[in-house]
Protein backbone atom coordinates (compact mmCIF):
# COMPACT_ATOMS: atom_id res chain seq x y z
CA UNK A 1 0.00 0.00 0.00
CA UNK A 2 1.47 3.47 -1.24
CA UNK A 3 1.45 6.03 1.29
CA UNK A 4 -1.29 8.71 0.25
CA UNK A 5 0.57 11.90 -0.44
CA UNK A 6 -0.37 15.29 1.17
CA UNK A 7 0.48 18.88 -0.78
CA UNK A 8 -0.67 21.05 1.70
CA UNK A 9 -3.71 21.09 3.33
CA UNK A 10 -5.32 19.47 0.07
CA UNK A 11 -5.83 16.07 0.11
CA UNK A 12 -6.10 14.10 -3.17
CA UNK A 13 -9.69 12.40 -3.04
CA UNK A 14 -12.19 11.49 -5.85
CA UNK A 15 -14.59 14.23 -7.08
CA UNK A 16 -17.43 14.11 -5.52
CA UNK A 17 -19.91 15.04 -9.03
CA UNK A 18 -18.36 15.40 -12.10
CA UNK A 19 -16.63 18.05 -13.21
CA UNK A 20 -16.95 19.91 -16.84
CA UNK A 21 -12.76 20.34 -17.23
CA UNK A 22 -12.43 16.62 -16.97
CA UNK A 23 -14.69 16.44 -20.04
CA UNK A 24 -13.70 17.48 -23.51
CA UNK A 25 -17.68 17.36 -24.92
CA UNK A 26 -20.34 19.00 -23.54
CA UNK A 27 -21.55 16.14 -21.65
CA UNK A 28 -24.56 16.33 -19.33
CA UNK A 29 -25.01 19.82 -19.75
CA UNK A 30 -27.98 19.85 -22.14
CA UNK A 31 -31.33 18.13 -20.61
CA UNK A 32 -34.04 16.66 -22.93
CA UNK A 33 -37.20 18.33 -22.61
CA UNK A 34 -39.94 15.65 -20.97
CA UNK A 35 -42.95 14.45 -23.37
CA UNK A 36 -45.05 14.16 -20.02
CA UNK A 37 -47.10 16.72 -18.62
CA UNK A 38 -47.82 20.35 -20.07
CA UNK A 39 -45.06 22.65 -18.52
CA UNK A 40 -41.42 22.26 -20.69
CA UNK A 41 -42.95 20.07 -23.06
CA UNK A 42 -40.75 19.02 -25.51
CA UNK A 43 -41.92 20.70 -28.86
CA UNK A 44 -41.34 17.81 -30.97
CA UNK A 45 -44.32 15.78 -29.59
CA UNK A 46 -47.98 16.31 -29.77
CA UNK A 47 -49.20 17.90 -26.01
CA UNK A 48 -52.83 16.99 -25.00
CA UNK A 49 -54.63 19.45 -23.91
CA UNK A 50 -54.07 19.88 -19.49
CA UNK A 51 -57.07 20.73 -17.35
CA UNK A 52 -56.63 22.02 -14.09
CA UNK A 53 -58.89 21.52 -10.93
CA UNK A 54 -60.09 25.07 -9.31
CA UNK A 55 -60.50 25.22 -5.41
CA UNK A 56 -63.32 26.25 -3.55
CA UNK A 57 -64.70 29.37 -3.69
CA UNK A 58 -64.48 32.30 -0.44
CA UNK A 59 -67.26 32.10 1.39
CA UNK A 60 -69.40 35.32 1.78
CA UNK A 61 -70.21 36.47 5.00
CA UNK A 62 -73.84 36.45 6.28
CA UNK A 63 -74.20 40.60 6.33
CA UNK A 64 -72.77 41.10 2.77
CA UNK A 65 -75.87 43.07 1.73
CA UNK A 66 -77.41 46.28 2.78
CA UNK A 67 -80.93 44.71 3.65
CA UNK A 68 -84.41 46.52 3.18
CA UNK A 69 -82.53 49.95 3.53
CA UNK A 70 -83.60 51.14 0.14
CA UNK A 71 -86.86 52.99 -0.69
CA UNK A 72 -87.75 51.71 -3.53
CA UNK A 73 -90.31 54.21 -5.51
CA UNK A 74 -93.79 51.84 -5.83
CA UNK A 75 -94.51 52.84 -9.23
CA UNK A 76 -90.91 51.32 -10.55
CA UNK A 77 -92.07 47.79 -11.98
CA UNK A 78 -89.58 45.29 -13.18
CA UNK A 79 -90.99 46.70 -16.95
CA UNK A 80 -90.49 50.04 -16.41
CA UNK A 81 -92.11 52.99 -14.70
CA UNK A 82 -95.67 52.15 -14.33
CA UNK A 83 -97.84 55.25 -16.61
CA UNK A 84 -101.14 55.07 -15.66
CA UNK A 85 -103.75 57.58 -15.53
CA UNK A 86 -103.51 60.08 -12.64
CA UNK A 87 -105.95 62.88 -11.22
CA UNK A 88 -105.32 65.72 -8.93
CA UNK A 89 -107.79 68.27 -7.18
CA UNK A 90 -106.81 71.23 -8.16
CA UNK A 91 -108.02 75.15 -6.26
CA UNK A 92 -110.67 77.08 -8.18
CA UNK A 93 -108.93 79.67 -9.98
CA UNK A 94 -109.14 83.32 -8.84
CA UNK A 95 -109.49 86.18 -11.62
CA UNK A 96 -107.85 89.56 -11.05
CA UNK A 97 -111.24 92.15 -11.53
CA UNK A 98 -110.05 94.67 -14.57
CA UNK A 99 -112.23 97.76 -14.64
CA UNK A 100 -114.80 97.77 -17.28
CA UNK A 101 -116.56 100.06 -19.42
CA UNK A 102 -119.70 101.55 -18.21
CA UNK A 103 -123.24 101.75 -20.06
CA UNK A 104 -122.23 105.29 -20.59
CA UNK A 105 -119.02 104.70 -22.55
CA UNK A 106 -121.11 103.52 -25.61
CA UNK A 107 -122.41 105.42 -28.43
CA UNK A 108 -124.81 103.52 -30.30
CA UNK A 109 -126.40 106.42 -32.64
CA UNK A 110 -122.83 106.54 -34.13
CA UNK A 111 -122.83 103.36 -35.86
CA UNK A 112 -125.39 103.38 -38.34
CA UNK A 113 -123.16 103.71 -41.03
CA UNK A 114 -121.15 100.93 -39.95
CA UNK A 115 -124.54 98.87 -39.42
CA UNK A 116 -126.68 99.99 -42.54
CA UNK A 117 -125.88 100.98 -46.10
CA UNK A 118 -125.06 104.80 -46.52
CA UNK A 119 -124.15 107.17 -49.65
CA UNK A 120 -120.61 108.26 -49.78
CA UNK A 121 -119.76 111.30 -47.84
CA UNK A 122 -116.72 113.73 -48.54
CA UNK A 123 -115.13 115.94 -46.58
CA UNK A 124 -112.76 118.92 -46.78
CA UNK A 125 -109.65 118.72 -45.54
CA UNK A 126 -107.30 121.92 -44.70
CA UNK A 127 -104.30 122.36 -46.70
CA UNK A 128 -101.34 120.17 -46.23
CA UNK A 129 -97.88 122.04 -44.45
CA UNK A 130 -95.77 119.65 -47.26
CA UNK A 131 -97.82 121.70 -49.60
CA UNK A 132 -96.55 125.00 -48.64
CA UNK A 133 -92.62 123.95 -49.16
CA UNK A 134 -93.40 121.80 -52.41
CA UNK A 135 -91.60 123.77 -55.31
CA UNK A 136 -92.75 122.56 -58.51
CA UNK A 137 -91.46 123.89 -62.07
CA UNK A 138 -92.80 126.54 -63.68
CA UNK A 139 -93.71 126.69 -67.47
CA UNK A 140 -90.31 128.09 -68.24
CA UNK A 141 -88.65 124.82 -67.08
CA UNK A 142 -89.89 122.76 -70.16
CA UNK A 143 -87.93 123.14 -73.51
CA UNK A 144 -89.52 121.64 -77.01
CA UNK A 145 -87.48 119.91 -78.86
CA UNK A 146 -85.62 120.87 -82.33
CA UNK A 147 -87.39 120.81 -85.14
CA UNK A 148 -83.72 121.18 -87.62
CA UNK A 149 -80.71 120.16 -87.68
CA UNK A 150 -79.81 115.77 -86.87
CA UNK A 151 -81.10 116.02 -83.67
CA UNK A 152 -84.92 116.00 -84.42
CA UNK A 153 -86.97 113.85 -82.12
CA UNK A 154 -89.68 112.35 -83.51
CA UNK A 155 -88.72 113.56 -86.71
CA UNK A 156 -86.67 111.86 -90.05
CA UNK A 157 -83.45 113.74 -90.44
CA UNK A 158 -81.54 114.55 -93.08
CA UNK A 159 -77.56 113.48 -93.29
CA UNK A 160 -75.52 116.84 -92.39
CA UNK A 161 -71.98 117.24 -93.69
CA UNK A 162 -69.64 119.30 -92.04
CA UNK A 163 -66.35 121.53 -93.52
CA UNK A 164 -63.24 120.26 -91.04
CA UNK A 165 -59.92 122.12 -91.85
CA UNK A 166 -57.17 121.28 -93.60
CA UNK A 167 -54.82 118.62 -92.64
CA UNK A 168 -51.06 119.79 -92.15
CA UNK A 169 -49.65 116.46 -93.32
CA UNK A 170 -48.23 116.36 -96.82
CA UNK A 171 -49.30 120.23 -97.43
CA UNK A 172 -46.96 122.96 -98.35
CA UNK A 173 -46.88 123.93 -94.34
CA UNK A 174 -45.76 120.09 -93.44
CA UNK A 175 -42.24 120.67 -91.69
CA UNK A 176 -39.76 118.08 -92.57
CA UNK A 177 -36.95 118.37 -90.84
CA UNK A 178 -39.11 116.09 -88.32
CA UNK A 179 -39.06 113.07 -90.36
CA UNK A 180 -36.10 110.32 -89.52
CA UNK A 181 -32.64 110.78 -91.53
CA UNK A 182 -30.76 108.32 -92.68
CA UNK A 183 -28.68 107.82 -89.46
CA UNK A 184 -31.91 106.72 -87.95
CA UNK A 185 -32.35 103.83 -89.40
CA UNK A 186 -30.10 100.30 -88.57
CA UNK A 187 -28.14 98.14 -91.12
CA UNK A 188 -30.06 94.97 -91.22
CA UNK A 189 -27.70 91.35 -90.43
CA UNK A 190 -27.17 89.55 -93.82
CA UNK A 191 -27.94 86.59 -91.42
CA UNK A 192 -31.60 87.52 -91.00
CA UNK A 193 -32.63 86.94 -94.95
CA UNK A 194 -29.49 84.52 -95.93
CA UNK A 195 -28.04 81.21 -94.59
CA UNK A 196 -26.30 81.51 -91.42
CA UNK A 197 -22.79 81.15 -91.36
CA UNK A 198 -20.89 79.23 -88.59
CA UNK A 199 -19.44 81.06 -85.56
CA UNK A 200 -16.32 80.31 -83.32
CA UNK A 201 -15.49 81.29 -80.32
CA UNK A 202 -12.21 81.15 -78.53
CA UNK A 203 -12.79 79.33 -75.63
CA UNK A 204 -9.93 79.14 -72.41
CA UNK A 205 -7.45 76.10 -72.22
CA UNK A 206 -8.99 73.08 -70.95
CA UNK A 207 -6.72 71.00 -68.69
CA UNK A 208 -6.54 67.02 -68.99
CA UNK A 209 -8.05 65.11 -67.02
CA UNK A 210 -6.24 63.42 -64.49
CA UNK A 211 -5.53 62.51 -60.70
CA UNK A 212 -3.52 65.60 -58.86
CA UNK A 213 -3.64 63.75 -55.54
CA UNK A 214 0.29 63.12 -54.00
CA UNK A 215 1.74 59.82 -55.09
CA UNK A 216 4.54 57.66 -53.67
CA UNK A 217 7.91 58.10 -55.12
CA UNK A 218 10.19 54.91 -55.40
CA UNK A 219 11.75 55.41 -51.81
CA UNK A 220 8.43 54.87 -50.41
CA UNK A 221 7.95 51.16 -51.94
CA UNK A 222 10.05 48.26 -49.91
CA UNK A 223 10.41 45.19 -52.30
CA UNK A 224 12.66 43.06 -50.13
CA UNK A 225 9.42 43.24 -47.53
CA UNK A 226 7.31 41.36 -49.72
CA UNK A 227 6.74 37.80 -49.23
CA UNK A 228 3.70 36.87 -51.37
CA UNK A 229 5.86 35.66 -54.65
CA UNK A 230 8.43 34.40 -52.85
CA UNK A 231 9.26 31.44 -50.22
CA UNK A 232 9.10 32.59 -46.70
CA UNK A 233 10.15 30.87 -43.81
CA UNK A 234 6.94 30.29 -41.07
CA UNK A 235 6.46 32.85 -38.64
CA UNK A 236 5.46 32.21 -35.02
CA UNK A 237 3.65 34.32 -32.95
CA UNK A 238 2.62 34.09 -29.20
CA UNK A 239 -1.02 34.53 -28.20
CA UNK A 240 -2.75 34.44 -25.09
CA UNK A 241 -3.10 31.89 -22.36
CA UNK A 242 -6.29 30.17 -21.77
CA UNK A 243 -7.10 28.10 -19.16
CA UNK A 244 -10.11 25.26 -19.12
CA UNK A 245 -10.88 25.88 -15.55
CA UNK A 246 -11.65 29.60 -15.76
CA UNK A 247 -15.15 30.88 -16.40
CA UNK A 248 -15.53 32.96 -19.20
CA UNK A 249 -16.49 36.69 -18.53
CA UNK A 250 -20.35 37.00 -19.58
CA UNK A 251 -21.41 40.43 -19.55
CA UNK A 252 -25.45 41.31 -19.57
CA UNK A 253 -26.14 44.38 -22.01
CA UNK A 254 -29.65 45.22 -21.30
Amino acid sequence: MTEEVWMGTWRPHRPRGPIMALYSSPGPKYLIPPTTGFVKHTPTKLRAPAYSFRGAPMLLAENCSPGPRYNVNPKILRTGKDLGPAYSILGRYHSKTLLTPGPGDYFPEKSTKYVFDSAPSHSISARTKTFRVDSTPGPAAYMLPMVMGPNTVGKVSQPSFSIKGRSKLGSFSDDLHKTPGPAAYHQTDVQVTKFKAPQYTMAARVEPPGDKTLKPGPGAHSPEKVTLTKPCAPVVTFGIKHSDYMIPLVVDVE
